[in-house]
């Protein structure tokens, strides 16, 4: 859930083409609506929320604080305080967010998710796709996995590098 939420980014380095699938509250809000069809912790949490708008600036801050932390150790950057900004997103929500009946909001879904993402021993499993620059749990056997969707990131690699070794073949 952590990585789905930081991955609400699309392109995130391109400042031109970049899109914030949260400036739109609604999409925010029918995130939780996915979550619960498609989200690999759906079992985990039961029946998630949205966000309350009170709260939505706070599910921002911690996307953010686990985009830079998680991207921090998959790149063995030395880089502590981005744990301690991670862990204090995580504490402000957790500190204030009720339970409603049997469900739980988005952002505190989230925010136990990261949780669990940071107390994961296993942070070789964590990557980055090379095509999209998501971020993704490699849960192969052998942690070879390399994209963050085969049918997506890595079909469009294969058809780019099939492209140019038949251009390449053709040329004189």
């Amino acid at each position: 859930m952590a990585l789905d939420v930081a991955n609400t980014v699309v392109l995130r380095f391109d400042p031109q083409r970049r899109i914030d699938r949260f400036a739109d509250f609604a999409a925010m809000d029918s995130f939780a609506d996915a979550a619960n069809l498609y989200g690999a912790e759906r079992e985990r949490f039961g029946p998630l929320g949205p966000a309350r708008p009170e709260d939505r600036k706070s599910l921002l801050e911690l996307r953010e604080a686990t985009d830079r932390h998680v991207r921090a150790i998959i790149r063995a950057e030395d880089r502590p305080y981005l744990l301690a900004d991670l862990l204090e997103a995580i504490a402000a929500i957790l500190r204030r967010t009720p339970r409603r009946g049997s469900s739980v909001a988005l952002d505190a879904a989230t925010a136990h998710s990261a949780l669990s993402l940071v107390a994961n021993p296993e942070t070789d499993r964590l990557k980055i796709c090379p095509n999209c620059e998501w971020l993704f749990l490699d849960r192969s056997r052998n942690r070879s996995r390399t994209w963050c969707d085969m049918a997506v990131c890595g079909n469009r690699t294969k058809a780019r590098r099939h492209y140019r070794r038949n251009r390449e073949e053709t040329q004189p």
